[in-house]
């Protein structure tokens, strides 16, 4: 299934995704979904290294999530997509941690 998910247009968004477990646990649909954080990693290093972030560029771009990676963050801190603010702080503080750091392409603080 992985495999013909991984040959749609829908599937080139998981193309990290390892492994798809679907159960029932208690009177709830559980979907368990590993993913390879390789190429989220191997993402930031490349754009660490050709990303314009000057010194007093009013943008920068501070990292590589996936959306998937994204959802589990906001899931566990039990904020909302639409509470924006609260998204923000979120991915902010998980970059800033030591655990996620890999993923950051941008040393400064913001």
């Amino acid at each position: 299934m992985i495999r013909q998910l991984q040959k749609t247009k829908l599937g080139k968004m998981h193309r990290d995704l390892i492994s798809e477990k679907i159960f029932f646990e208690d009177d709830r649909l559980v979907v368990k979904r590993t993913f390879d954080a390789d190429g989220m990693i191997k993402d930031a290093e490349y754009a660490r290294q050709v990303s314009p972030n000057a010194i007093g560029s009013d943008h920068k771009h501070v990292g590589n999530v996936k959306i998937a990676l994204v959802h589990e963050w906001l899931k566990e801190a039990g904020v909302s997509w639409t509470d924006t603010h609260a998204v923000q702080e979120v991915i902010k503080r998980k970059l800033m941690d030591g655990e996620f750091s890999k993923l950051r392409n941008w040393e400064g603080n913001w």
